[in-house]
C-alpha cells in the first residue's frame, strides 16, 4: 500500500536490493526533474567496499558511517532549498530512518519492488560492480519492506526504466526543471 500524502518531496531516496535498478532510474529521474543525483555507493568507505567485492555482507556497524553520510547529504539538499536523489539500498526501517532523519516532511522513498529471479538474472549480466550476484540472498534476506507510515512509493521494475520513471514523477505528481519548494 503507498500513501501519496507528501505529494512534492525536496528529495527521494530510490531504494531496492541490489540490481533492483537503482542507478538505471535515478539517475534520469534526477535529469528529467532537474535534481543533483548521487550514488549511495559514493558514500562506501574503502573499507566496505573491499569487504563487499570479497563477498563479505556488511555488518550494521559497517553501514552507520555510511549511512549517516548519505544523510548529512540529503539533510543538506532539503535545507538549503535544493533538490536531491540518492539510489540507496536502505534495506531496513532504521537504515531508512537514517537517511530521513527528522526531514520525513521533505525526503519521500521509492521502493523499486522486483522478483528475486529477475534482479538475479540482471545482476549475473551486470559488468565492473563490486557488489557480487554472490551477496543477493543477503540482500533478500536484510530487505524490510517499507510500512505504510513511512509513505513509500513503491513501483515495479517490470516496465522499462523510461516507464518507471514517468510513473514516479506521475505519482508524485511532479513535472521536470521547475522548483518544488515555496
Amino acid at each position: 500500500m503507498t500513501d501519496d500524502r507528501i505529494a512534492k518531496p525536496a528529495a527521494l531516496v530510490v531504494m531496492g536490493v541490489s540490481g533492483s535498478g537503482k542507478t538505471t532510474i535515478a539517475v534520469p529521474l534526477a535529469r528529467r526533474l532537474g535534481w543533483e543525483f548521487r550514488d549511495g555507493d559514493e558514500f562506501h568507505p574503502p573499507a566496505n567496499v573491499a569487504k563487499m567485492r570479497s563477498g563479505i555482507p556488511l555488518t550494521d556497524e559497517d553501514r552507520w558511517p555510511w549511512l549517516r553520510a548519505i544523510g548529512e547529504w540529503l539533510g543538506t539538499e532539503v535545507t538549503e532549498g535544493r533538490h536531491g536523489i540518492v539510489a540507496c539500498s536502505a534495506l531496513r526501517r532504521r537504515y531508512r530512518d537514517i537517511l530521513v532523519g527528522g526531514h520525513r516532511d521533505a525526503i519521500r522513498i521509492v521502493f523499486l519492488d522486483g522478483a528475486k529471479t529477475l534482479i538475479a538474472q540482471r545482476l549475473a549480466a551486470r559488468r565492473h560492480h563490486f557488489m557480487p550476484a554472490s551477496l543477493l540472498d543477503s540482500q533478500f534476506a536484510t530487505l524490510e519492506r517499507p510500512t505504510p507510515d513511512e509513505h513509500p512509493l513503491i513501483e515495479s521494475i517490470d516496465a522499462t526504466p523510461e516507464a518507471i520513471v514517468g510513473a514516479i514523477v506521475a505519482k508524485l505528481g511532479l513535472g521536470g526543471g521547475r522548483s518544488l519548494l515555496k
